[in-house]
């Protein structure tokens, strides 16, 4: 059986994102328990506006990515650990 290595590398960066966020936020929860497609704000893991601000910074400082404040594509960037994951994958620089 052949493994997709896509999905590999996607779970890998999700693992290294939510542990980045645990830390980088200071968040009680394991990161193994962020489910990758459960929402971040809100009813999931209740972030707000200000823990968007500290998580482009953490994205930034680790990956080289720049996510812009006020940029409409941010809703569906933040919308879960996947498509952040998905948003790095596209544009890391480290």
């Amino acid at each position: 059986m052949d493994l997709d290595t896509d999905s590999i590398d996607c779970a890998e960066i999700e693992r290294e994102i939510a542990a980045l966020l645990v830390e980088g936020l200071n968040l009680t929860v394991d990161a193994n328990e962020i489910r990758p497609t459960d929402p971040l704000f809100g009813e999931g893991l209740g972030l707000d506006s200000i823990d968007a601000l500290e998580m482009a910074l953490l994205l930034q400082n680790q990956y080289g990515v720049t996510i812009k404040q006020g940029d409409v594509d941010n809703v569906k960037i933040f919308a879960s650990l996947r498509s952040l994951g998905e948003f790095v994958t596209a544009n890391r620089l480290k």
